[in-house]
């Protein structure tokens, strides 16, 4: 394709208008992708996305994985529902009658060796050459190797040593079956991939098809698991999840540390739910998934939102423990002094990350949710946290006057009690 400077439409939307136009082209069968830039695992499949069943009773599978398909193109957000299961390959079936294979000295294990010899390759011996070894290999001719009717001139040599023809112990019937039969951990498996439409996430999309599953309600002996890109979505994010909730404690404990104070550091972090409000309403906005990118930019919109109330914090308690202000006087020249330096610190945020959001750049499609979650958080958080920050301040200020007091009665109670003892 052109560069992204050179075209209008991105890579989403030119796959959007050509897809109808493939579509009625006769004759053909076309899948449209744009892969990630980050292709992780998984299978080469028609799509992007894959998901996996598995189940040791092939039949299974193959009854209702048509079914899944059914159900999962008539979801909304969904493209490309495809599978790698085809079939129409024709096959005898051969299908031993116990009984008369029984009466007849006929073991299954003779029926197999027989049918492996005849169609199997089976190497009988090896001739060495002065140069070269040459494998001796036994087989019908080839002309009977594609007529399902030569399987009625072969013989099994029963148990008392006798020829007996295959198909007075076999029933064989014609039937139609896969092209082949691919595994996935050491159990027969069937892959389902598809697309999404543009502005459809992928959480939603694995919710939506863990509910699909629920609803055929398939049997237990078959799993489904995603695989790939979605697989590695959801551990991703569980992680990471974890991490955030951890960096968060970490920021707490070490504010804590630093001001002598158990209070204070929940003021500093006041401001991190409006930042994250607005990172999240601006990529909701634009149509972007909460990916891996933009879960980096929220990382980086913590760090940047919590230096703006430091900076008041700070200012303040200092006021107030060296000049001895009042809290209401201390967060007012605080705000007051730090205003420039706030803006300037988040106008350099902003200029900085506003060419990711606007997606200059090759591939500066895949990094936009990043400059888009710094941007819409960093403009909200900004708006909100200079007015938001001080009057928390000051309630902060007042529960731990009032902590302070009441232990202080408590002390006092005591040591009265003590002094009439």
């Amino acid at each position: 394709m052109k560069p992204r400077s050179e075209r209008k439409l991105t890579v989403d939307q030119i796959m959007e208008e050509l897809r109808p136009k493939m579509w009625a082209v006769p004759g053909i069968m076309s899948f449209l992708q744009n892969p990630p830039p980050i292709t992780i695992s998984g299978q080469f499949t028609t799509s992007v996305y894959q998901m996996t069943l598995q189940s040791t009773n092939l039949q299974e599978i193959y009854a209702w994985v048509p079914r899944l398909l059914d159900k999962m193109r008539g979801l909304p957000g969904f493209l490309d529902v495809n599978s790698d299961l085809q079939i129409r390959s024709p096959q005898v079936m051969v299908d031993i009658d116990r009984d008369r294979a029984q009466a007849l000295g006929v073991t299954p294990e003779q029926i197999q060796n027989a049918l492996y010899t005849a169609y199997g390759n089976r190497q009988v011996s090896t001739i060495y050459a002065p140069a070269n070894s040459y494998m001796v290999i036994t087989e019908v001719e080839p002309q009977y190797q594609r007529s399902p009717e030569a399987l009625s001139k072969l013989y099994v040599r029963s148990s008392q040593g006798q020829l007996i023809p295959l198909d007075s112990v076999v029933k064989l019937s014609r039937t139609v079956g896969p092209l082949s039969v691919n595994h996935f951990g050491q159990l027969p498996a069937v892959t389902v991939s598809f697309n999404l439409k543009p502005g459809f996430s992928l959480g939603d999309a694995a919710q939506r098809v863990n509910e699909a599953v629920r609803e055929l309600r398939m049997p237990a002996t078959i799993s489904v698991n995603f695989q790939g890109t979605v697989k590695e979505f959801q551990r991703s994010f569980q992680g990471l999840s974890i991490l955030l909730i951890v960096a968060i404690l970490v920021i707490y404990i070490v504010l804590g540390i630093l001001y002598e104070s158990f209070i204070h550091p929940i003021t500093i972090l006041s401001g991190l739910p409006s930042a994250v409000f607005g990172a999240l309403f601006t990529l909701k906005l634009f149509h972007k998934e909460l990916d891996l990118y933009a879960f980096v930019g929220l990382i980086m919109l913590f760090g940047v939102v919590k230096k703006n109330a430091i900076m008041m914090i700070d200012f303040a308690l200092e006021a107030q423990r060296v000049e001895g202000k009042n809290p209401r006087e201390a967060i007012y020249s605080g705000c007051i002094l730090r205003f420039r330096p706030i803006m300037m610190t988040t106008m350099a945020a902003l200029f900085g990350t506003m060419p990711i959001a606007l997606a200059y750049g090759e591939g500066a499609d895949a990094r936009q949710p990043l400059g888009l979650a710094v941007v819409g958080g960093l403009v909200v958080s900004q708006v909100l946290t200079l007015y938001i920050t001080p009057v928390i301040y000051l309630y902060m200020e007042r529960f731990q006057a009032w902590l302070r007091g009441t232990s202080s009665a408590v002390v006092q109670d005591r040591e009265e009690a003590l002094a009439k003892i």
